[in-house]
């Protein structure tokens, strides 16, 4: 192994007795041996601690730090200053890592040296406590690979399952790390990196098991709630909107919810625009309930398909291209 590591894999820990052991196993496991993993216990009351210098003794790669319970961004940050690899790779201390991971996402960014950070297909275990609604991310998740596809499907989730991120130092470190802003992370250090103009691949590849539990920060924490993603998506997307208008195709929870949140950052909703004739007349949020039939007279606004089915994003979109709007830049389906 080289006295500098290429790769260096950031994983917080708390209170991980029970899953760390195989998390690491996993990583020391990997085809590609050039890494060092940098476990913060964020003030752990179990054994945590204890286990990961138990791994730090066994194995040179592993390097242990410990800190008060700050929270996840301060663990994140804690263990990228003490990085030293040309790639940031992210791991959560209750995932199980596939042997060839590192190996597939580092010839992945040395192949395609336009792309600044890439993510791999997931899979959620155990399948017993996976619901539909994980189903159907998962689906999504694994669907979206290429770089434009990212690109296009920027706001419906965050496209990049956080545990299987990697992403080269250098623009990390230009961004100023991970932030705390009240929503989700990896979300906000994505769509940072989008406004920065940087591109991002996938391996399309399950290579990472990502476990499901029902105290996970994304099923407790207010920062990973759907009104926290809203305003995040609202808040970057000011971007592609640049000033114009918004339609919102689709009068539905998600078209509504959207709407809110765009009022709330000074955005105008010009119109909603629906299929449905039961709604045609109504008024939202002090916006008109129009048919797609109305859908040019609207041609200067931004558009978004803001529905939670995918077969109507989809459906959503072709009314769009074929009155003219292009997206991104014209229109985006959000979620």
């Amino acid at each position: 192994m080289s006295s500098t590591p290429l790769v260096s894999i950031l994983l917080p820990c708390r209170n991980a007795t029970s899953t760390v052991d195989e998390a690491l196993a996993s990583l020391a496991a990997q085809t590609f041996n050039n890494f060092e993993v940098l476990a913060v216990d964020d003030g752990s009351v179990d054994g945590t601690l204890t286990l990961l210098d138990e791994w730090t003794r066994r194995d040179a790669r592993i390097r242990t730090f410990q800190s008060p319970q700050h929270g996840i961004v301060s663990a994140l940050n804690e263990a990228a200053s003490h990085s030293r690899g040309e790639l940031l790779a992210r791991m959560d201390a209750d995932d199980i890592a596939s042997p060839t991971r590192l190996e597939c996402q580092v010839e992945f960014l040395d192949t395609h040296r336009d792309i600044v950070a890439c993510g791999t297909g997931i899979s959620y275990f155990p399948r017993r406590l996976i619901r539909d609604g994980a189903r159907k991310y998962e689906s999504w998740i694994n669907g979206v690979i290429s770089p434009a596809a990212i690109e296009r499907d920027l706001f419906v989730e965050c496209p990049i399952p956080h545990p299987t991120l990697v992403v080269r130092a250098t623009a990390f470190q230009q961004l100023g790390g991970y932030l705390e802003v009240g929503w989700p992370e990896d979300y906000d250090l994505i769509l940072r990196l989008w406004e920065a103009g940087y591109r991002f691949g996938k391996v399309p590849e399950v290579l990472l098991r990502w476990r499901e539990r029902p105290d996970r920060l994304s099923r407790t924490d207010q920062r990973y709630a759907d009104d926290a993603f809203r305003r995040c998506k609202v808040h970057f997307i000011r971007h592609r909107i640049a000033g114009r208008p918004v339609v919102i195709c689709g009068a539905g929870p998600v078209g509504k919810a959207f709407a809110r949140a765009l009022l709330a950052n000074e955005h105008r909703v010009a119109a909603f625009i629906e299929l449905d004739p039961r709604k045609m007349g109504q008024t939202i949020h002090g916006a008109s309930v129009v048919p797609w039939s109305d859908i040019r007279r609207y041609r200067e606004a931004y558009a978004l398909a803001a529905v939670g089915s995918s077969e109507a994003r989809w459906e959503i979109r072709e009314h769009l291209i074929a009155a003219g709007f292009r997206e991104p830049e014209d229109c985006c389906a959000v979620a």
